[in-house]
């Protein structure tokens, strides 16, 4: 297996692309964008080990985000490769029609719901438009959690760990460590995985990512392989800091509601991020919708129309949360 780092300007790092060959097959895990720089490094890379696009014989994609699916219509194209992604995910990464206008329409009754002017709705809607309309989509075969493939070298098990995306992936491998794992976005080493507004198909989406994270606190992997950046050699420490994190995010909710009033995720939103641009605009209030949806579930928060407060009792425990926030409970 090699890894092939490809360029990136996204705030995530350099995407990673993984490598598995010999003489009967040739296997990717993800693909990286569509840009012209990330083409020409994936080319380069695949040329200086003696191959090239038409050589790729099977694609696994962690997640539908273009990122890391971008360039798979476009090898497909050119080698006939099979491509695979889980079943949610499907749909959206062949371009399908129906898929992306539902996602539009659920986004738009999020925008709305969450108390997102119409400016920053607008420049989300020429940001994001564009960005899934390419001219090669390739055909997928869906997978599902628990399905395994014979690759070069190892098999991968497929885990699904839905939340930054409904479909997004896992794929645990045997290799020079022992039992180690292709975390895609599940499990980045600098930055931690937009939940709420990365796929809003996702119901439930923070507690189904703190699910994911524990998955991997108690597999204990010997190694991850992220889809950003830098291999990660304790992911059950990364996993339970990413835990902590949320933990903390939330008393940090849970504050701003006691000192604003009942408000709006937009509102909790710019109190916990400042003010955003670009794809910031999506993520903000969808992490912060992620974190009060999850309280209110819990009975901290009650939601009240568009607007959030805190439940009967809870700022008399505030003060004594704030110096214990980490053990906050999930």
């Amino acid at each position: 297996m090699e890894r092939i780092s490809l360029s990136n300007s996204a705030f995530e790092g350099d995407n990673n692309a993984y490598l598995f060959t010999d003489d009967s097959e040739t296997a990717l895990i993800d693909t990286g964008d569509r840009t012209d720089a990330t083409r020409e490094a994936l080319a380069t890379a695949l040329a200086d080990r003696g191959l090239e696009f038409a050589d790729i014989d099977r694609i696994f994609l962690t997640h539908w985000h273009h990122d890391h699916c971008g360039l798979a219509g476009d090898i497909q194209a050119e080698s006939g490769a099979d491509v695979y992604a889980h079943a949610a995910d499907a749909a959206l990464i062949e371009g399908g029609e129906d898929a992306w206008e539902a996602m539009y329409e659920r986004q738009e009754r999020y925008f709305e719901e969450w108390g997102m002017p119409e400016a920053e709705r607008e420049v989300l809607r020429e940001r994001m438009r564009p960005d899934v309309a390419t001219t090669e989509t390739p055909t997928v075969t869906p997978f599902a959690d628990g399905d395994t493939f014979s690759i070069p070298g190892t098999e991968l098990e497929v885990v699904h760990t839905p939340g930054h995306a409904a479909g997004l992936c896992m794929f645990e491998a045997d290799l020079e460590r022992g039992r180690e794992v292709f975390s895609g976005d599940t499990l980045l080493p600098v930055y931690t995985p937009n939940v709420g507004g990365a796929d809003v198909r996702v119901d439930r989406p923070l507690e189904k990512y703190l699910r994911a994270l524990q998955q991997i606190t108690e597999a204990d992997y010997a190694r991850a392989w992220p889809g950003h950046r830098d291999p990660i050699d304790d992911p059950a420490e990364r996993a339970q800091y990413i835990i902590d994190h949320h933990a903390e995010r939330s008393w940090r909710v849970l504050d701003a509601l006691e000192r604003l009033g009942p408000c709006d995720a937009w509102t909790v939103s710019a109190d916990l991020f400042g003010n955003l641009d670009d794809i910031h605009i999506l993520h903000g209030p969808g992490e912060s919708y992620a974190h009060l949806e999850h309280l209110e579930r819990a009975g901290t928060v009650v939601r009240e129309g568009s607007a959030y407060r805190l439940a009967d009792g809870v700022a008399d425990d505030l003060a004594g949360l704030e110096d214990e926030r980490w053990d906050l409970e999930y």
